[in-house]
């Protein structure tokens, strides 16, 4: 079942399969092995057009040529709330709620609803069992500073990885779930796997970025997760 791929509601879903990856800390030298359980995860990162559909917009609607590349400038809030309002629509479980103070997120890990991918399991998704800093040569699979054209590009055009996931690496950034380091950077979230603007060296499945989240910025984005009851 490790490359099924399954329609849950009106969202597709790439089945991934239970096992475990090493994350690491650059900035303190320090690694660790985290265990992966199975989960759903979106294939493409979401688009303008089906973003523009769960959130109502606050600006022009995408032209129709940008329907189908990453939604960008969205706030890790911002796509906590569009996970939130899809699972509503969608009739499951809210994974998320406000604190009374306003300040914090709380995630329901009981909720069947769609949610943000968590740090170990976005890396894990994206190295799908290779063992290098890509799944396979960068061209081939990322749209980053020296082909993009200076630009998002559509969705699911490059190479997918072994797990029939796209643009992992490269078109936008994408927020997981995971706070950066609390005692050094407060509620800094984490995002990953570079973008259109990016480098070559900032596209690998170990590259760590962060920002607060309310944070919004052009070449940033998301990809839906969901959890599977074992």
């Amino acid at each position: 079942m490790s490359n099924a791929q399954l329609r849950t509601g009106e969202y597709p879903m790439v089945y991934i399969p239970a096992g475990e990856v090493q994350l690491r800390d650059d900035r303190i030298k320090t690694a660790w092995t985290v265990p992966v359980d199975s989960f759903w995860l979106a294939p493409v990162p979401v688009t303008r057009a089906f973003y523009d559909s769960i959130v109502p917009p606050k600006k022009t609607v995408a032209a129709l040529e940008d329907a189908l590349v990453p939604a960008a400038d969205v706030s890790w809030l911002e796509a906590v709330l569009c996970c939130n309002l899809l699972s509503r629509q969608s009739g499951l479980q809210e994974c998320y709620s406000l604190t009374s103070d306003g300040e914090s997120v709380l995630w329901d890990r009981g909720a069947d609803g769609y949610r943000l991918p968590t740090e170990a399991e976005w890396q894990y998704a994206c190295k799908a069992g290779s063992a290098g800093y890509r799944y396979g040569e960068l061209e081939e699979i990322a749209w980053y500073q020296e082909n993009s054209g200076g630009r998002a590009r559509e969705v699911g055009q490059k190479r997918p990885n072994a797990w029939g996931l796209y643009d992992m690496l490269g078109n936008v950034w994408e927020w997981c779930w995971d706070v950066y380091d609390a005692k050094v950077y407060g509620s800094y979230r984490v995002f990953r796997g570079g973008s259109w603007a990016e480098e070559a060296r900032g596209c690998g499945a170990t590259c760590r970025r962060r920002s607060h989240p309310t944070f919004r910025i052009d070449d940033l984005g998301f990809r839906l997760a969901r959890s599977i009851d074992e």
